[in-house]
């Protein structure tokens, strides 16, 4: 069994509070989720409302795969909308 570990970094450029973070993350979230079948958590800067870190979580029996997986997220995020995608690191376990 494979575990692979995705964070992304984000910029929110148009963001201007709080509620406009949580609009952009929230439907990035669910895109994710229900796209590529993953766990997906914002887990950093909550409170600063132009930056955020969201944790993704890929299970598989195969480290390729679940490698593969991953990459394609990354590239899913970095082209869409509404957020920048500042930095990535894949981590496998």
């Amino acid at each position: 069994m494979t575990i692979g570990l995705l964070t992304i970094d984000l910029i929110i450029p148009g963001s201007r509070s709080l509620k406009d973070k949580r609009r952009v993350v929230k439907s990035l979230k669910e895109q994710l989720r229900s796209r590529f079948n993953s766990s997906v958590a914002e887990v950093e800067p909550k409170d600063h409302w132009s930056r955020a870190r969201l944790a993704v979580c890929v299970v598989g029996d195969d480290s390729r795969f679940v490698n593969t997986q991953l990459n394609e997220i990354a590239r899913f995020a970095c082209n869409k909308s509404g957020a920048e995608v500042v930095d990535y690191h894949i981590e496998m376990m």
